[in-house]
């Protein structure tokens, strides 16, 4: 028997559609969100994730624009054009692409966003609001997650829920949103003892630690729920076959690209075990890119009044 695959791809179709059928009523009311992305060098991958967010907006009918500093951009110029981003009624969000060049400040920066403009959830009075429940903007990836797996049926009430990391960006957040749908959860990090026999004991089992393929079939109890968080490139034959050996489609794939991704989990190990996994690709990715959506519609209705938003789940 092997895991039902949790496909994010599907999900995220749904979300947008549900964006899309929003964004309709926001411009009943003379309203167009717009978002403000802020890339700064020309970190490739940074390059693609800021595109893909810019395209998605386009698609959907959201105002964007993407605003591309140099690599030796101070703190100093990027808080300036953060305040300028601020002051500005038509942006409803501003995303700082992460990471910064070394030379800068990232939490100055970070702390620089107006709170009412953080779609990304990373202030920490966003954070503050999710902690206590109040209307707010929750952090993408987590907010995905809380999506996987409401909108597949999997339960959360009463769950015991295992994370794997303890980041502001995700482990945090993400158990914070567990623990409000009425989970018990625990957090592990690198100094958890014993940290198979502990992920063992969730239901729901999130690995955000950003290790490529630590999560085997140890770390899983039978039938439990896997969500995979992380996304790393293997770009060596070895790592390549020691994970997805006899699986032709990612040896072609490597074959033909030079590489293959990969997340938190070994697929290989976990499949025969989980009752359910995201994929990597294809799971949790997809969802984040929609939650921004998702925020920057919700950053509109907040900061303009156009109707009530409803608290973050």
């Amino acid at each position: 028997m092997s895991a039902r695959i949790l496909n994010g791809n599907e999900i995220r179709d749904q979300i947008k559609s549900e964006v899309s059928a929003e964004l309709k009523q926001l411009q009943e009311s003379g309203i167009r969100p717009g978002l403000a992305v802020i890339l700064v060098g020309n970190n490739p991958a940074s390059e693609i994730y800021t595109r893909n967010k810019v395209k998605s907006c386009e698609s959907l009918g959201i105002y964007s624009e993407r605003l591309i500093l140099p690599e030796t951009t101070k703190t100093e110029e990027l808080l300036i054009r953060v305040e300028e981003l601020n002051r500005r009624e038509e942006i409803d969000g501003i995303l700082v692409q992460l990471p910064l060049p070394s030379q800068v400040d990232s939490k100055r920066v970070l702390l620089a966003v107006d709170p009412q403009k953080d779609v990304d959830g990373f202030h920490p009075v966003n954070l503050g609001n999710l902690l206590s429940q109040r209307p707010g903007l929750v952090p993408c990836t987590p907010a995905g997650i809380l999506e996987i797996l409401k909108r597949s049926g999997i339960p959360i009430e009463g769950q015991r829920a295992v994370v794997i990391g303890r980041s502001d960006i995700v482990g945090k957040p993400v158990a914070l949103l567990l623990m409000h749908h009425n989970a018990t959860v625990t957090i592990c990090h690198s100094r958890t003892r014993d940290l198979p026999a502990v992920c063992r004991e969730g239901d729901i089992l999130v690995a955000a630690l950003g290790k490529a393929g630590m999560v085997t079939a140890q770390y899983v109890k039978p039938g439990a729920t896997v969500i995979d968080v992380g996304i790393s490139q293997l770009t060596q034959l070895a790592d390549v076959e020691r994970f997805f050996s006899g699986n032709a489609k990612r040896m072609e794939e490597f074959e033909k690209k030079g590489a293959t991704l990969i997340g938190d989990v070994d697929p290989a190990s976990v499949m025969p075990v989980a009752g359910a996994i995201t994929p990597v690709p294809g799971g949790v990715g997809p969802l984040t890119i929609a939650m921004l959506m998702v925020n920057t519609v919700r950053a509109a209705r907040l900061r303009r009044a156009a109707y009530p938003a409803p608290v973050p789940s």
